[in-house]
């Protein structure tokens, strides 16, 4: 199992490291590499077009601005890619988001919330979990974790009232 993460500077680093995390937590291999769809184009297509080739199943391309990378790699390859759009300009990302969901029909990317790396960390493990059955229960483990640790802030809250 092996999810490939492409950004377009490494600025955009300290927003994906959580992304990386989680799969490692989830026991996925992560490639991971910076290049830019405007200034390095013919890397992103040697990127794209050959990530099947080293193992990789699914995609995650993040970029600000322009937003153009997920959607250039996405033409590259028949790869699930998902977009991070990240907060890189005065528009607070939402430019990043804009060129993400308004892929034209034929080649979509599966778009994230503005920076948001974990969960589109968690929704690669989901589409691994199509073809990796072992997946499934890390994935449930996963859910009932949060559910405790949301318990165990009700609780917490609750006794700081009766205060």
């Amino acid at each position: 199992m092996k999810v490939a993460i492409i950004m377009g500077s490494n600025s955009d680093w300290p927003v994906l490291e959580p992304a990386e995390k989680t799969l490692k937590d989830f026991g996925v291999e992560v490639e991971v590499t910076v290049a830019s769809a405007h200034r390095t184009p013919e890397v992103v297509q040697k990127f794209a077009a050959e990530a099947r080739s080293r193992g990789v199943e699914v995609i995650i391309a993040a970029a600000g601005a322009a937003a153009h990378l997920g959607g250039v790699v996405a033409s590259y390859t028949t790869l699930p890619v998902i977009g991070i759009p990240i907060n890189a300009t005065p528009l607070g990302g939402m430019d990043a988001l804009l060129s993400f969901v308004q892929m034209p029909g034929g080649i979509p990317v599966a778009t994230m919330a503005i920076n948001g790396a974990k969960n589109a960390a968690l929704f690669a493990i989901q589409i691994l979990a199509t073809a990796h059955p072992e997946l499934v229960a890390k994935l449930v483990a996963d859910r009932e974790k949060m559910k405790k640790e949301v318990a165990e802030k009700a609780a917490k809250l609750e006794a700081l009232r009766k205060v």
